[in-house]
């Protein structure tokens, strides 16, 4: 994901479960830039995933995707 598009995925995940973009405020909730650089600077070999959760929705950001599920 070091593309930079990290932010956008996340967003049209949100928007993906029915969220509009006035009912999240992801920079109250995580850095984005300093999640990216640590996606970005993780071992290939190994299995990262880091989950955050905003409004009732839960977050997870592995080195490959994003996904969003309700809590």
């Amino acid at each position: 994901m070091s593309d930079g598009t990290l932010l956008f995925e996340i967003v049209e995940a949100l928007e993906k479960q029915g969220l509009g973009r006035n009912e999240y405020q992801l920079q109250r909730v995580i850095d984005v830039e300093a999640l990216e650089q640590l996606v970005d600077s993780a071992d290939p070999h190994t299995d990262l995933g880091i989950q955050f959760t905003d409004s009732e929705f839960r977050v997870l950001v592995t080195d490959s995707r994003v996904t969003v599920t309700r809590m």
